[in-house]
């Protein structure tokens, strides 16, 4: 069901409307309405209770006025103590309303219910009596009738009674001098009943410097008068005064205004009666009366409230407390269309400053407020704490007058100003469709600008926070998120034990921004962090970060190569990775690399290292204010060096999990054997690897497990498969152990074995069966020493191993057994005729003839032929030639060392010596100059021989 925005129920005055409203219509000007001259809305009694909400603690003192006019009891003398705007002057107004008798009761919205509550039929007529501190003059005196008024006793008797009145006090006025309290009684009983009405009695008294003497008389005759005025008062039965007093110091206006309010309480203590006249719920009213017009939608109304309780009840521990009781449905339908948090806000936090007034101060503000969002069209269901339109200049001013200097940057860089922090993060789709970040920042500017330097525990929480912004159908971690978003960029947001606030100095964001610009070589910070996280090495022998490749070991082992920022890799860029990464591969420092089927490489994402770098600057920065605090280099509060702590701390947190998420590639080398074309260039396979592992080289070693990349268990087919791919070729039916493991360690098409003892295990496992090879420790012409197959032995690895071919090795077996045989028989006395060739030659013990001739084996001849091949002269020497032209003679030579000499750079057993030679002649000639530089560079390169002929 769709739930109306508050401007589709409630319509505002047509003076907020328009905008046409201004201070002056908001203060009550109790004089002015005696005087006849005020505006319709507070001069006009019908309009006045129309718009005038009355609330417990005015019903009770409009009771005790009816009672007093009427004779009937009541308090003689009441005093109205408010804060500064807190209602009190109006308070008179409705008193002076009812008590002048210009309208009647039936008239005046609300009076007819306390009228006959106190069970009267008609309330008299009475006199009334202003006396405004701000209008009279202590030493100006004021002409009434030709009757010249010196003092406020003159002033007084004149209003009751005019000149007949007058005639009671004309020596006391004329003389500045106050009248005894029996005079005071007689005139008011003379003229009652009455009601004397005194507004700023302190503003008035506070002018009286000590021991002068004025036209009003002296600061001590103006006190005896307000004593002798309440102890009259008790004896008149029909008579009763109201008298405001000042709350707030700032109205006391400096020492005499403190002394003068001293004494008024003390005099006024004896027969008052205290009230303070609007409490928190009852300012809802009065707000909505004074701003809207009558709400005739109550189902409307009913079904937004509803929804909000609801939102809060089904999001309990999202919320206050308070939210989750009955009454809070009340609250919301009281306050509406303003939401109850606006109302807490001002009145327990606003109106705390000096200089708000509490009932005008939030008339004031609020009439501005929705000026602007009904002329912006916003369509809120309620107007809550995050609807503040702080980016208005008028709103805002209006704000900023009540708090200290230095707000205005605030709000205009991380609130709601045009260029503000909060402008950009909303921009981000997911928080702009709600607002969220304008949205919480000025809620939480609501709540915590006037209390920073007021409240024990700064700030407000979460929960208060989601309550001034979500509305119903809205997601609440939108809010949640775009609140941490906003603790990490904003600079002057702070956060302290999960609660939030505005301050005018910078938080420490700034200078953790500042600091951020020193830190401009990331990379040592990053291979200290990665080190840590990789220390565990698991499969790797060695883990070498950031290493050169002269660094890096050249051997049997295998290594994990971790590339520098600058190798950072992406699938869709153009990035150095490879570029490096083969760097590494096919060179240690200036010499060929052998061992690169033992290199695996471990580098950043191109995207994500650009992150990593802030974050890393991020760790930095804290890092260095938490050290020059503990140091008293930089000095904070208290709460600040928490949270300098606290940030540290986040900012490892985030720095751990961001390191993971930019080393996550795998770069593997490999080369494919293709039939008939040999071995392809090298290539490279890139796996990603989960950031969000426990361990990093647990996950490292898992995935290269997975893919296949790492072999940390092989079966003996395998090894079967390989050594007739690549070792057991033409007429080479053995090869040796050793010299196999070394090449898987040098060729990137061979297996990548975990480390020899993967290999080991292979072969142990493998010559227990007849199916992949046999063992044997040498060979001399054509016999095999320490041949095994089909046997469990612990095959010892070294330079004379084989590993032979299984048909060979069976055959061989099988001559062996023979043979066996044979010398078992002669051994007993039998006759056995050994195995020979067809010209009954004798074969050797794989079925060959000693000479090297081919004949089927096995006791039907059903075997495929096998040979043993005869022993090959080894070659132990090269020597080769070429002639370069000149034109292309370096890059003939790289070439030439690429292709050649770098092979011969592999055999570890051998040297290779280099030889250039170099001839040239000229027609022309060389000339000395030119003999001499070939000679020098020839000197520097170490030529042995530079010599210049004649033809």
């Amino acid at each position: 069901m769709r739930i109306k925005p508050w401007r589709e129920i409630a319509i505002p005055h047509q003076d907020v409307l328009l905008g046409t409203f201004q201070q002056s219509e908001f203060a009550a000007d109790l004089s002015r309405v005696h005087q006849g001259s005020a505006s319709p809305e507070y001069g006009d009694a019908k309009l006045f209770y129309s718009r005038t909400f009355i609330t417990e603690g005015m019903k009770l003192l409009l009771d005790s006025v009816i009672k007093r006019m009427s004779g009937r009891g009541g308090d003689p003398v009441i005093q109205l103590q408010t804060a500064f705007g807190g209602g009190k002057t109006h308070t008179m107004l409705a008193v002076y309303h009812l008590a002048s008798g210009k309208a009647p009761i039936s008239e005046m919205q609300g009076m007819a219910s306390i009228v006959d509550a106190a069970g009267i039929m008609d309330v008299p007529k009475a006199r009334v009596v202003v006396l405004d501190g701000n209008e009279l003059s202590p030493n100006q005196t004021h002409s009434r009738d030709g009757v010249l008024i010196h003092t406020m006793w003159g002033e007084l008797a004149w209003q009751l009674g005019q000149a007949e009145a007058y005639n009671f006090v004309k020596d006391a006025d004329v003389s500045g001098t106050s009248p005894g309290k029996a005079v005071l009684a007689e005139l008011l009983s003379k003229f009652s009943p009455c009601v004397i009405l005194i507004d700023e009695l302190v503003a008035y008294l506070r002018q009286f410097e000590e021991g002068r003497t004025y036209a009003g008389g002296t600061f001590d005759s103006n006190l005896s008068f307000i004593q002798a005025l309440t102890e009259a008062l008790k004896a008149v039965p029909q008579a009763m005064m109201l008298a405001s007093l000042p709350e707030s110091h700032a109205e006391l206006g400096g020492i005499r205004g403190q002394q003068a309010l001293d004494a008024l309480e003390k005099y006024f203590g004896r027969v008052q009666a205290l009230w303070k006249p609007v409490a928190t719920e009852e300012a809802f009213e009065i707000v909505r009366r004074r701003l809207f017009t009558n709400i005739t939608d109550g189902h409307a109304v009913e079904e937004v409230c509803r929804a909000y309780s609801e939102l809060y009840v089904q999001n309990s521990a999202d919320f206050p407390s308070e939210t989750q009781e009955t009454r809070y449905m009340d609250r919301l339908k009281q306050s509406y269309p303003i939401h109850p948090e606006v109302f807490d806000r001002l009145y327990e936090d606003w109106s705390s400053l000096d200089k708000f007034q509490r009932t005008r101060g939030v008339l004031k503000l609020m009439a501005k407020v929705i000026h602007k969002l009904w002329t912006e069209g916003n369509s809120s269901h309620m107007i809550q704490c995050s609807d503040l339109p702080l980016n208005d200049q008028d709103v805002r001013n209006e704000m900023v007058y009540y708090l200290p200097q230095g707000w205005d940057p605030v709000l205009e860089r991380d609130v709601d100003g045009h260029r503000a922090e909060t402008v950009t993060i909303d921009r981000d789709s997911r928080f702009g469709a709600y607002q969220a970040a304008r949205r919480v920042a000025r809620t939480i500017f609501l709540g915590s600008a006037p209390s920073v330097t007021l409240q024990s525990q700064r700030g407000i929480d979460q929960t208060r926070i989601l309550l001034g912004c979500v509305q119903p159908g809205q997601t609440i971690s939108v809010y949640k998120d775009v609140l941490r978003r906003m603790s990490d960029v904003l600079h002057y947001l702070n956060n302290v034990n999960n609660r939030f606030y505005y301050d005018t100095r910078p938080n420490l964001r700034r200078e953790m921004e500042e600091r951020k610009m020193r830190f401009t070589d990331t990379d040592s910070e990053i291979r200290t962090r990665l080190a840590k996280m990789l220390e565990t090495r698991r499969e790797f022998t060695g883990v070498h970060i950031f290493t050169p490749s002269a660094d890096i070991p050249d051997d049997e082992e295998l290594r994990l190569v971790v590339l520098p920022p600058s190798g950072a890799y992406s699938r869709s860029e153009h990035n150095q990775a490879t570029t490096i990464a083969n760097d590494i591969l096919t060179k240690r420092g200036s010499q060929p690399r052998s061992h690169q089927n033992r290199l695996i490489f471990l580098v950043a994402d191109y995207e994500a290292i650009q992150r990593l770098r802030e974050s890393i600057r991020t760790v930095l920065s804290w890092q260095s204010i938490v050290s020059d605090i503990k140091d008293a280099r930089l000095n904070l509060d208290r709460v600040q060096q928490k949270q300098a702590e606290e940030q540290l701390l986040r900012s490892q947190d985030i720095v751990i999990r961001t390191l993971r998420e930019a080393f996550k590639w795998l770069l593997v080398p490999y080369q494919e054997a293709r039939q008939g074309q040999g071995v392809t260039e090298v290539a490279w396979e890139a796996m990603s690897i989960q950031p969000n592992a426990s361990d990093a080289m647990v996950e490292i070693s898992n995935k290269l497990k997975e893919d296949g990349v790492l072999i940390t268990t092989w079966a003996p087919i395998h090894l079967n498969s390989m050594l007739k791919t690549w070792f057991w070729k033409d007429e080479l039916h053995d090869a040796h152990a050793l010299d196999v493991w070394k090449k898987t360690c040098q060729y990137l098409y061979l297996p990548r074995l975990h480390n020899q003892t993967v290999y080991h295990q292979a072969i142990d496992s493998g010559v227990r069966s007849r199916d992949f090879f046999g063992v044997a420790y040498g060979r001399e012409g054509e016999k095999y020493q320490g041949f095994a197959l089909e046997q469990n032995i612990n095959v010892i690895l070294d330079g004379t191993t084989l590993l032979i071919h299984p048909t060979v090795a069976q055959a061989y077996d099988a001559v062996q057994k023979q043979l066996k045989a044979q010398r078992d028989a002669e051994l007993q006395g039998g006759n056995v005729t050994p195995t020979t060739s067809g010209d009954n030659q004798p074969v050797g013990p794989t079925g060959v003839p000693y000479g090297g001739h081919t004949r089927p084996i096995g006791p039907n001849n059903t075997e495929p032929p096998v040979v043993f091949p005869p022993v090959q002269q080894v070659k132990r020497r090269f020597y080769g030639k070429v002639q370069l032209p000149k034109t292309t003679a370096k890059m003939d030579f790289a070439k030439i060392y690429d292709e050649v000499l770098s092979h011969f750079a592999l055999k570890h057993d051998g040297t290779v010596t280099i030889t250039i030679e170099i001839e040239a002649t000229s027609q022309g000639g060389y000339d000395e100059s030119f003999q001499r530089i070939i000679r020098e560079n020839g000197g520097q390169l170490r030529f042995s021989l530079t010599e210049f002929e004649e033809e």
